[in-house]
This record gives structure tokens, sequence and C-alpha cells, in this order.
């Protein structure tokens, strides 16, 4: 079985603020999302950026076979929410926005807003045995006031990237209870899965809180081990993941892996194979991307890797 989550990066149809201008170009953006779809041969795969269901459906349409979809009816101001594409079907657990008790609400801007959700529906479905999350935390790329994407000091930057970084904080926490929920305390017997774009790289503290128990990670002594924490544990599989391919998103110039898949105890250990990009693929090939996310409407294609795991 292979699971993939990818960032499709502002799925929209034609004639909107986000999606491409001109119905030709929305006609490339998806032939070339099908292409890599086609390739990739996901059984799963977990979604983000689905600007609009109905190009869901669009991109679904170009595909070979049957497929099956869920999405989020959580989407974030901008329109945009997460889903899953799969060959088997799905039975949605969670679709939720709401931070764990007792997080409280989380600073936004320098106005003193607040908020007590997330910015972006979580969803949770079951399918051919297993259960899985796929997320869309906060991004990194900070938008100021007047939906600027530049600061008008070093100070309004240091703040808007603390609000940021408390909502993504609050949003993984989100993630992590409902991990709790699926796990069931249970990790070592249930399939567990968690995708998504979590917008920090592996060692991030946000990340990091997605989890749970720390040790026993990947390629140290203590993976081998059983211990008590094996139940409620999640394993990024990003150390199985090639040197050269370890990453899923170029910033700046900068390689950066913020696409992640984290796996219970019962599938850590049944992993085949993992990458990112396509199987067989030596390194993906991506565009370096900046902080303005207007500048890509009109790209074919996402300005992430799809990452993928191959379980046996």
């Amino acid at each position: 079985m292979l699971v993939g989550t990818w960032n499709l990066e502002n799925l929209y149809r034609p004639g909107g603020l986000f999606g491409p201008k001109e119905q030709a170009g929305y006609e490339t953006k998806l032939a070339s999302l099908a292409a890599v779809i086609t390739e990739l041969d996901p059984d799963l795969l977990g979604l983000q950026e689905i600007g609009e269901p109905v190009a869901l459906t669009d991109l679904v349409g170009m595909l070979d076979g049957d497929w099956h979809t869920a999405v989020s009816t959580h989407p974030d101001a901008r329109g945009i929410r997460v889903g899953f594409l799969s060959r088997t079907p799905l039975r949605v657990l969670a679709d939720t926005t709401a931070f764990p008790d007792p997080v409280r609400s989380v600073q936004t801007d320098d106005a003193g807003h607040t908020t007590t959700q997330a910015g972006r529906g979580v969803l949770a479905v079951e399918t051919a045995g297993m259960s899985v999350a796929v997320a869309h935390l906060k991004s990194k790329l900070l938008t100021y006031p007047g939906n600027r994407f530049s600061p008008n000091d070093e100070g309004e930057r240091a703040r808007y990237g603390a609000y940021a970084l408390y909502r993504r904080a609050a949003e993984a926490t989100a993630l992590r209870a409902l991990a709790d929920v699926l796990l069931a305390g249970d990790g070592r017997e249930r399939d567990v899965a968690v995708l998504g774009d979590l917008n920090d790289e592996v060692q991030a503290a946000t990340t990091q809180i997605v989890l749970g128990p720390p040790g026993s990670e990947i390629g140290t002594g203590g993976f081998s081990r059983e211990d008590k924490g094996d139940a409620f544990r999640l394993w990024n599989i990003a150390p199985r993941i090639p040197d050269g391919q370890r990453y899923s998103r170029v910033h700046s110039g900068r390689r950066e892996l913020i696409d992640h898949i984290l796996l219970s105890h019962r599938l850590v250990h049944r992993i085949a194979a993992a990458g990112t990009g396509l199987p067989g693929e030596e390194a993906p090939r991506l565009p370096s991307v900046g902080a303005d996310p207007v500048e890509r409407r009109d790209a074919p294609g996402s300005d992430h890797a799809p990452v993928w795991v191959r379980i046996g």
C-alpha cells in the first residue's frame, strides 16, 4: 500500500482571486497534477490547498480508475481546505477546527484579536482498516495588516512571526488530540497515520508536538526496543527518505521538508520504502518560492513535492 501527502497549491477553478486567470492555465495545472498522481499511483493521498471541491472533482475526472474523495467542510479565509483521494471507500471520523480543552484562545494580530480554533479543518477518515488524519497547519509565510506580505519594520515581523507560531502550536496540539482519539492508547495494534503540510521541519517544536512521547525515533538505538510509549507514539518517516530527497518545498533557494507522514507503531515497522517526488526519481524538481503566494497563481503543477511511504 502506498500512502502519501501532497499540497496541491491553490487548486481553484479559473476566474477567482487565487486560481489561474484563464481556463487554459487551469487545464494545464490539472494535467500536471493528474500526471503526478497517475505516476505516483497512491492507494491513499492526503491533500492540502483544495480551494474548491469542484476543482478536485475536475482533477479526479482526469484520472483513470475509480476514486473516492472526502473534503473538509472547514476552509480558511482564503477558501483552501484539506481532503483525501483514495482507491477504497472513505468513512469520515472527524472534521474539526476546535482546540482541545484546556487550550485557550491565542493572539493573532497587533489589534489583540484572538482565535479559539484552527484556521483550517483537520479531517480524519477510516479506509482499508486504517484510521488517517490530514492537516494543514498555520503557514510560516506571514501576512500583515492590509494583506501585505512585507512588514513595516522588524518589530512587526517579529510580532507576526510569534502570532503565527502561537497558532501553529495550538493547531499542532489539536492535531495531536485527534491522533490520541485515533490511536485509542493502542498504537501497537491500530493502523494509524497522520498526514499533512505541518509548515515546519522535522525537529521544529510544533512538529514534535504531534509525535507524542519522545524516544525510539527511526535510526536510533531505541527504535527496535519496545517501551510503554509505543502505544501512544507516532513516528515521522523522514529518516527513511533518502538524503537527497529529504525536502518537499524550496523556499528562497532553501530546501525544506515541511510535509510529513507520521505512523503508529504497528505501521512504522512495516515500511518498505519512502520518498518525496515520484518513486524512482533521484530528487524532486521544484521551483523556489517566495513570500507572496499570489505570484504563482498561473504556475502549472504545485510548489510542493508529494511525500510518500510504501507499507508492506
